[in-house]
């Protein structure tokens, strides 16, 4: 296969990757919460190929490489909803749930009670306080919940939620039901919640729908390179096959 052929096919399978990042922002758009990716490319030099009956040294061979997924952790829309469950953070803190044996981490602060009292996310993960599950009784009303993330019932104090930072948050890995896992959590103390409100996502749909019209129209163009190269050569081939020798 020719270099153009395979350059163009490295750019066009790396712009196949950035439309599915596009596409998963886009469809959480109305995700509380959800923070934005992003893709990051490098050059890729490929030295690798050697013909020792040129008398030039080899010309190195540019690619596209898709090097890594960022998050975009910049804070979303705060909206209130008045429901007393509903916790926005602000700051670079994240709510602690526990899935299985391990625990992650989120930015939804949709919270509700499930049939037991327990605490629990909108997909059905405990919350974690500092010192473990939180669990209400039929009894307790009036839920409060305080900046620093301590909770109280009109029977007193119910622990604090579990509010977690990481060092380097481009480490964590994301993972399904809007969680991502990470480890060294650090307690996060300047974070604060507001009650009864959310966070909304902070992807922008304006500028990942026209994310989306470029990445489409530069694998077009590509797509229409491709197509020239290869008519370009059969008709090549097709000339030199009909010279008489």
């Amino acid at each position: 296969m020719e270099n153009v052929q395979i350059i163009g096919l490295s750019r066009q399978i790396a712009l196949q990757r950035q439309m599915d990042v596009v596409a998963n922002n886009i469809a959480n758009i109305n995700t509380t919460g959800f923070k934005a990716e992003a893709l990051l490319f490098e050059e890729y030099k490929m030295p690798v190929a050697r013909n020792n009956s040129f008398s030039g040294n080899d010309q190195i061979i540019s690619y596209t490489q898709d090097w890594a997924t960022i998050h975009d952790f910049s804070a979303g829309a705060i909206v209130q909803t008045g429901n007393p469950l509903d916790v926005a953070l602000q700051g670079n803190g994240f709510l602690t749930v526990q899935t299985g044996d391990s625990e992650r981490y989120t930015r939804n602060g949709e919270l509700k009670i499930d049939d037991t009292g327990l605490l629990v996310t909108n997909s059905g993960y405990p919350v974690l306080s500092e010192g473990g599950q939180i669990r209400f009784s039929p009894s307790e009303t009036e839920i409060t919940i305080d900046a620093n993330g301590n909770i109280y019932t009109n029977e007193g104090s119910k622990g604090r939620l579990k509010i977690v930072s990481f060092e380097s948050p481009q480490d964590l890995t994301i993972e399904g039901g809007n969680l991502y896992a990470g480890i060294n959590p650090q307690q996060d103390l300047n974070s604060k919640i507001s009650q009864g409100s959310l966070e909304r996502s902070n992807v922008s749909g304006v500028a990942e729908m026209a994310e989306m019209i470029r990445v489409n129209r530069a694998y077009q163009s590509l797509a229409q390179l491709q197509k020239t190269q290869a008519e370009l050569r059969q008709k090549a081939i097709q000339k030199l096959g009909s010279l008489q020798a």
